[in-house]
């Protein structure tokens, strides 16, 4: 046969296999029909793994046995799909124990962030909530957790990552250990100061302090001195350290409101790498609620350590139509070269789609939590 009844046949071939995908399809949305009635779970790995075995034997060969098994773990993972859809539809996906509201807070929170006065946290917790917003400060991202953990405060406001600096690792693992929701978010805009004593020239300077990676974003300015760099814990730390000691061979490099707040002068501004510097932080409580309006959602889950299975589960996406803006790992503790993934889409609890695609994940993958909508 010449190129074009090849092509022919291809088609008719095509035609068929369409048609026994539509009639497989009817037959699966019986079957979600038939376990919303007994109250049995969707996902059987069980049964999928006898059925990708009993599929690959009537393969010809090894090349067509890999590719029908192929061909089914997608047909099976549709199937799903499509069951997950019938049973939220008819109200058993389960109701996420989430509370959506107008507003977060009735302006009488008390919010806690990390490090000392001047913070980029602070200025991130005062664009969020107000100026007047009664808050406090503690020395780590632990604590941070721990007082809202504890009760002690209704919101922290913690820093996730930065536009060069990339993931603020601890934050992701701390979400993970604490059950704490992301109801918020504010985006900062880095720009960092030299600061020291008032008087002080640039020939002065012997020592600069500041966290390691405020050190890193001003390199560029950094390297044109012969200054040694000294890291501390948060940059607020830095400025407060150069007030206290009076020294005038000591600068920090922190935000202008960490200069002002402890009598510092500015010798040089806007000292990054580069102008385009931001800090994403993000707002933490202990309650389970959302805003009405949200339109972000983050989760983490853990998948078996497989072949394909994070494909899988980012499938759910796919099919639902939703929209991935992030997706990180970490590695989980005591289980060697296992992982844990965090994902940030598009969506709010109450779509039908989010719901859909929640439930998937629920049952094929591992310890799925949602962090927050917000």
């Amino acid at each position: 046969m010449d190129l074009l009844d090849l092509r022919n046949k291809l088609d008719e071939v095509d035609e068929k296999i369409v048609e026994l995908y539509e009639e497989r399809m009817d037959l699966c949305s019986q079957v979600a029909q038939y376990k919303i009635e007994t109250g049995r779970k969707v996902f059987d790995r069980q049964r999928e793994q006898e059925k990708l075995a009993k599929v690959r034997s009537l393969a010809s060969n090894e090349f067509n046995s890999h590719g029908v098994e192929e061909l089914f773990e997608q047909l099976m993972a549709m199937s799903r799909k499509l069951q997950y859809q019938i049973l939220t539809k008819h109200e058993t996906a389960g109701k996420l124990p989430f509370i959506g509201v107008d507003e977060l807070s009735d302006g009488k929170a008390r919010v806690v962030f990390q490090g000392a006065e001047g913070a980029y946290s602070q200025i991130a917790m005062q664009e969020f909530f107000g100026e007047q917003i009664n808050s406090f400060h503690v020395d780590s991202f632990r604590d941070a957790m721990s007082a809202i953990d504890e009760g002690r405060a209704d919101f922290a406001v913690l820093p996730i990552e930065n536009s060069t600096a990339g993931m603020v690792s601890e934050i992701y693992d701390l979400l993970a250990e604490f059950e704490n929701y992301i109801v918020g978010e504010q985006i900062i805009k880095i720009e960092h100061c030299l600061l020291a004593l008032p008087g002080t020239k640039l020939e002065d300077i012997k020592t600069v302090y500041s966290h390691p990676q405020s050190l890193m974003q001003s390199s560029g300015f950094l390297a044109d001195h012969s200054w040694q760099q000294v890291s501390l814990q948060n940059n607020a730390f830095a400025a407060k350290k150069v007030s206290d000691e009076q020294d005038r061979s000591q600068a920090a490099i922190a935000s202008e409101l960490a200069g002002k707040l402890y009598g510092l002068e500015v010798l040089k501004k806007g000292i990054n790498n580069t102008g385009d510097n931001s800090t994403r932080f993000i707002i933490v409580t202990n309650q389970k609620i959302f805003r009405k309006d949200a339109g972000k959602i983050s989760i983490c889950f853990e998948v078996p350590h497989e072949s394909g299975s994070l494909y899988h589960m980012l499938s759910h996406f796919i099919y639902n139509n939703l929209n991935l803006s992030k997706i990180e790992s970490r590695p989980i503790a005591d289980r060697t070269w296992e992982y844990r993934f965090f994902v940030d889409f598009e969506g709010n609890l109450a779509d039908g789609a989010v719901k859909n695609a929640l439930r998937g994940l629920r049952e094929e993958a591992r310890n799925l939590r949602v962090l927050g909508n917000y």
